[in-house]
């Protein structure tokens, strides 16, 4: 079951776009490939500063096409999103007190995706620290304070967030102590996301209904990328760009997005607007050692989506 409506048209443009994929990079296996594409039909109910209420908003229709959108796979710093829409929620209950030092973490959070703020983030939303490893009784405790976010995420009642896991640092050369152990000895219990859990989650932020219309158009100003070469990074490994969605975008293009990688995947989730096309949200993950380096991937199957929008119009 998705939040959104599979229908015949963007179904065969959506397969005739993998199998496109496929032959240019035959290496790429179909199981190391998932897709949710959402498509807004005028009147578009996105990226309205909140004009709709909650209700309003769920209960208008959708269309999309999925592939593999229900498999769980390592989301990398994807998972940062759902750590962002819980700091803010978490916020805006009063569960925490806002600072300037976390509100520059939750900005490092998705802006650079650096993992060190991430790391102070996860603690503030979970009251848990890193460290050594603990006696029986309080790692238990601890493990459940730290299964705080899969709880508010479960608490939606959205049937896509029922398999995620999403209680998990990201690390840059891995977890030690208590963290490590946390993992589980076959690392069973690290994040896990799909396709359509982000996809549904970065529908309501820029849909306005993330936690209130104010704090969804805050998320939407950190997601929020250039795509004009001179304004990106120079100094960085990735630059959230190159290499990914927005890489197969027109310069006219406007574009709100987090990626993620490691030496084994790499991931985009993008909310796209091309000037006289329908907007769209998109989320491509891609896996193995081989395609996790390959900076083409994602452009070439982001470029042939904003060509199939053509037949949209």
């Amino acid at each position: 079951m998705t939040f959104f409506n599979q229908e015949e048209q963007l179904e065969k443009l959506g397969n005739g776009i993998l199998e496109a994929t496929w032959t240019k990079f035959p290496t790429l296996d179909r199981n190391q490939i998932a897709l949710t594409w959402i498509v807004y039909d005028p009147p578009v109910l996105v990226n309205t500063g909140g004009a709709l209420t909650p209700d309003a908003f769920w209960n208008h229709p959708v269309r999309g096409f999925t592939y593999r959108g229900s498999e769980r796979i390592y989301p990398a710093s994807v998972v940062k999103l759902f750590y962002l829409v819980a700091a803010q929620e978490w916020i805006e209950k009063g569960m925490v007190q806002t600072s300037s030092e976390l509100e520059r973490a939750i900005r490092d959070m998705i802006v650079d995706s650096s993992n060190d703020a991430t790391s102070l983030v996860v603690d503030i939303l979970s009251g848990t620290t890193s460290g050594p490893e603990l006696p029986p009784g309080p790692f238990e405790t601890w493990k459940q304070q730290r299964h705080i976010i899969n709880r508010y995420y479960q608490s939606l009642g959205w049937p896509e967030m029922g398999s995620i896991n999403v209680c998990q640092k990201t690390w840059c050369d891995g977890p030690y102590g208590r963290e490590r152990a946390f993992y589980g000895q076959l690392l069973e219990n690290r994040n896990m996301l799909t396709t359509n859990a982000i996809a549904r989650l970065l529908h309501s932020i820029i849909g306005g209904v993330a936690v209130s219309s104010t704090r969804s158009q805050a998320m939407m100003s950190l997601l929020k990328r250039s795509l004009n070469p001179d304004d990106l990074p120079k100094d960085v490994e990735e630059d959230q760009v190159t290499g990914f969605l927005g890489a197969g975008l027109p310069q006219t293009a406007q574009i709100w997005s987090k990626a993620g990688w490691t030496s084994q995947v790499r991931h985009d989730a993008a909310y796209i607007e091309i000037p006289n096309y329908h907007p769209y949200l998109l989320v491509v993950f891609t896996e193995g050692k081989a395609h996790a380096q390959n900076r083409e991937i994602l452009p070439f199957v982001s470029q042939r989506i904003a060509e199939a929008l053509a037949s949209l119009n």
